[in-house]
């Protein structure tokens, strides 16, 4: 590395963070997928003291990934949990994307927090033999230069999983820079991930990170994939068992051109304007 991490100054890192947070289920043993399975449907007091836990966590980190997160239903006590996540966590910019709609039952959803303003949040539909898997894209444009942030919880399938990475290849390709992160259902020699690293730059910087189960992490299926020119500073899991994944992060150096203007709470547009602005785009 030409420089260290603590020697960079604040405007010049990126900190992100790729976290499956199982709609708020504290999920300890193999055994609890059976015993409170009923908390993927109904509402139970744990759930948000568990995504406070999380808003903890992440509230230092600059962009956040979320998979398994809840639009707002009966099981969350129509909260729309992303955005609970960004009041808690103190993130200005915030955006959900429902994959799987069942009405009040369920609104299965991934999310996006940020410090950092957006251009643009658009939604990508991903092939796949059961419609609803999307890909959430964020645009940076930023000085003379410009970042793709993009936020995936692939299908089950390989099959599936293989088209639906060769479409996020298409994007990757036409930005300068792009972080694609999430749960990803695959592992890191896996033919999908080795496929795309074939038609991208992008890379896995820290390689055989294992996130799951979170109490025995042996399989490395949540990833933080960066484009070959961005640095990379650091990358790991970190030992925070709420879901049944653990978080990935990783941190990032910043290319001279690349300017972002980092935004807490209270400052510019309030979250509840930034989210009508986009859904007026």
């Amino acid at each position: 590395m030409s420089e260290n991490l603590i020697d960079l100054p604040r405007e010049r890192k990126l900190r992100v963070m790729s976290y499956n947070v199982q709609v708020g289920i504290h999920t300890r043993k193999a055994r609890d997928y059976l015993l409170g399975s009923w908390k993927h449907v109904l509402p139970h007091s744990q759930r948000l003291p568990n995504l406070d836990r999380v808003a903890q966590l992440i509230h230092d980190y600059d962009i956040i990934g979320l998979q398994e997160v809840d639009a707002g239903s009966i099981r969350s006590n129509f909260i729309n949990l992303t955005e609970y996540l960004a009041e808690r966590g103190d993130f200005p910019y915030w955006y959900h994307q429902v994959n799987r709609n069942l009405g009040q039952f369920a609104q299965h959803s991934n999310g996006f927090l940020s410090h950092y303003k957006p251009d643009c949040v658009e939604d990508l539909r991903l092939p796949g033999f059961i419609p609803g898997r999307q890909a959430l894209l964020a645009y940076y444009e930023a000085g003379k230069d410009s970042l793709a942030v993009i936020v995936l919880h692939l299908a089950l399938s390989r099959r599936a999983r293989l088209a639906q990475l060769d479409y996020v290849a298409d994007i990757v390709n036409q930005v300068p820079h792009a972080i694609v992160m999430g749960d990803l259902n695959c592992r890191i020699h896996s033919r999908e991930l080795q496929r795309l690293f074939g038609k991208t730059s992008l890379r896995e910087p820290a390689g055989n990170l294992c996130t799951f189960p979170s109490w025995r992490p042996v399989h490395n299926i949540d990833h933080i994939l960066v484009s070959a020119e961005l640095e990379v500073l650091n990358a790991c899991v970190l030992d925070y068992q709420v879901s049944d994944h653990l978080p990935i992060m990783t941190e990032i150096k910043l290319p001279e051109g690349l300017h972002l203007q980092r935004l807490e709470r209270g400052q510019g547009l309030t979250l509840e304007n930034y989210v009508q602005n986009l859904a007026g785009k």
